[in-house]
């Protein structure tokens, strides 16, 4: 039976749908939850809905001394981390005529930037205290790019190639830290109705996207969360550097 009770996790994103999810999943298997998120609002709110032993820390992934500090907190309190989850990541849309580079430059720093600093700040940490997990949040978009999301899906490509080179370099090192990548696609959230056009009623925009899946509908954030779980556990210490693809048949 899957559980996380003793482990202490920090979730980037957490204020989000998916990272909301991925919080509320975690602390029902018993996990000491980080509520990691630039949005202090939410962050907080969530961590109040959770309870204790959660706990809130603002968190900007694109700076290595937000980091530091993010782990710090979590290290003040619980002496260890044993599971790091860098689900922070934004979308928008443009394809390789119209992307301007300060946006290109802006999605590579919050997805892949702060993946690699979040991985890094984990392995220095887990490598000391006996080891841990790694889970990065990539994307069906990373081998199945769409023109109009050219910097998203070039991102989410970056963070599945970081995540194996993580993962090589743990094992080969014996940290005991295993690095593993969710691939989604696309998800019932906010965040997918940003590829929406001014022309598409919501109706409209809905069907086209389930429409794209074998099975002819959209993830859910508990879904995802679900995966996440898996690949924390210890029902998965056979897999590092694997990808877990939850996506309706979208890559098939």
């Amino acid at each position: 039976m899957t559980t996380l009770a003793g482990k202490t996790a920090l979730i980037t994103g957490a204020a989000g749908d998916i990272g909301g999810a991925i919080a509320r999943r975690f602390a029902n298997e018993g996990a000491v939850v980080c509520i990691a998120d630039i949005d202090q609002t939410g962050g907080e709110a969530l961590a109040e809905d959770l309870g204790a032993p959660a706990f809130f820390t603002p968190l900007d992934v694109t700076k290595e001394d937000e980091w530091r500090v993010a782990v710090e907190s979590v290290l003040s309190r619980h002496n260890r981390l044993d599971i790091l989850v860098n689900n922070a990541g934004t979308l928008e849309t443009g394809t390789i005529e119209d992307t301007e580079l300060a946006l290109w430059q802006s999605i590579q720093n919050i997805n892949a930037t702060s993946t690699f600093l979040g991985c890094q700040a984990a392995v220095r940490t887990m490598k000391q205290t006996g080891g841990g997990v790694i889970v990065n949040m990539a994307s069906q978009a990373a081998v199945r790019p769409r023109p109009s999301t050219l910097a998203y899906s070039a991102s989410k490509a970056a963070i599945v190639n970081l995540t194996k080179t993580v993962a090589t370099h743990c094992a080969d090192n014996n940290y005991n830290i295993r690095c593993n990548v969710m691939m989604p696609g696309a998800i019932d959230t906010q965040m997918i109705y940003k590829n929406q056009t001014a022309e598409e009623s919501d109706e409209d925009f809905v069907k086209g996207v389930n429409e794209r899946y074998p099975l002819g509908r959209m993830g859910t954030a508990d879904e995802i969360a679900n995966g996440v779980l898996f690949l924390v556990s210890d029902e998965s210490q056979f897999m590092t550097g694997a990808q877990l693809r939850i996506d309706g048949g979208g890559t098939i």
